[in-house]
């Protein structure tokens, strides 16, 4: 038996101690996705470009329509912010019979007391090493800001922590030291990713990380946060990386995973899971 077979089944003994025979499938179709700043960011990731922001409707030109939820995100200024105070007007408009997720980069404490009552969970991306940060994001903060920010935001509503794994253009080297920190800070949940090569992007030319090394992480994770809702998020390579990798995260104990692949669903058949579907970002 391999090293990661037998992680795999640690994992999954983990799960089964600690939850029921249960997962839940998430198909965000009801979830706006809003952004603060149309398709501006200033910071130009390696990994994003801006790309993903252009997917977003633009909160200023958005009128309240048919879904249930909202993702409220936006591009960041030049120093990781994002501006979450800006049209709030527009926000309290889409706030009215629906739930919130907000992506909010650092913020400051009077910014969160003030957007506070908008707010059902905030989605914070937490990275565990600071030449990740420096190399990807152009930021020069240290692994303390994240740390501290972390801090402030669970103070005022329920965190998710993402980590994304080979964030660094499909390099591993973040992940451990982020779920130590996370381990010792506590989490509500925890959200894994995975780097997706994106063209027009400074890592356009990059892979993402190999499958059983990812799949080791997805169990790693479950091993250091054993009673800890443990989610797969809608940002991953597609196709037939997505069709390996997702029956691997439901062995490794995965309680929530965004967009399934079939071959994802029919290990959560062959393993007796009884299916929950939801249509919402998968953190609300």
């Amino acid at each position: 038996m391999n090293t990661l077979e037998q992680t795999l089944r640690r994992a999954w003994e983990v799960r089964r101690t600690h939850f029921p025979d249960e997962i839940t499938w998430s198909w965000p179709l009801d979830t706006a996705v809003l952004s603060l700043t149309g398709s501006h960011c200033a910071l130009d990731c390696a990994h994003c470009g801006g790309h993903y922001l252009r997917g977003m409707r633009p909160i200023w030109d958005a009128e309240p329509d048919g879904s249930h939820s909202c993702l409220v995100s936006g591009g960041c200024d030049s120093t990781g912010r994002v501006p979450v105070l800006a049209h709030l007007d527009r926000v309290r408009a889409w706030r009215e019979g629906r739930t919130m997720n907000w992506h909010v980069g650092f913020v400051s404490e009077a910014e969160m007391e003030t957007i506070a009552p908008l707010v059902d969970v905030i989605s914070f991306d937490f990275v565990g090493d600071e030449a990740t940060v420096r190399e990807v994001y152009g930021l020069e903060h240290g692994i303390e800001t994240y740390v501290e920010t972390y801090g402030l935001l669970r103070r005022y509503a329920r965190t998710l922590p993402h980590v994304t794994i080979g964030l660094r253009g499909g390099e591993l080297g973040h992940e451990r030291r982020a779920f130590e920190l996370l381990r010792e800070l506590g989490a509500d949940g925890l959200v894994l990713l995975v780097f997706i090569p994106t063209p027009g992007t400074r890592y356009a030319d990059r892979q993402p990380p190999a499958v059983p090394a990812v799949a080791e992480l997805v169990a790693e994770a479950r091993l250091s946060f054993p009673d800890v809702p443990l989610y797969l998020g809608c940002m991953r390579p597609k196709g037939r990386y997505r069709d390996e990798l997702d029956p691997l995260a439901v062995r490794a104990g995965v309680n929530v995973l965004v967009s399934p692949s079939r071959p994802a669903r029919r290990v959560a058949d062959e393993l007796g899971l009884a299916v929950r579907e939801m249509r919402e970002c998968c953190v609300l």
